[in-house]
């Protein structure tokens, strides 16, 4: 348990310092919901946004740090 509680807490500080910089760092030089490949599909009173390319991104990101905290724990 102790090296959960050690993840949990590497994990909190790494969310904190990513909302610090999307804080204090509005113009950071990449556009997270705004990337080729994210479908938006504007009509008159509709509008359709799906972050198609982002939830990619994310989720090979999020894969990476799981698959290097479950090497690291062994």
């Amino acid at each position: 348990m102790e090296s959960l509680g050690k993840i949990l807490i590497f994990l909190g500080f790494l969310i904190m310092v990513v909302g610090v910089l999307f804080l204090f760092f509005e113009k950071l030089p990449f556009n997270i919901g705004r990337l080729p490949g994210d479908i938006l599909i504007k009509k008159d009173n509709f509008t359709f946004y799906f972050p198609l390319t982002t939830s990619l991104l994310i989720s090979v990101v999020i894969s990476l740090i799981f698959l290097l905290i479950s090497k690291l724990s062994k």
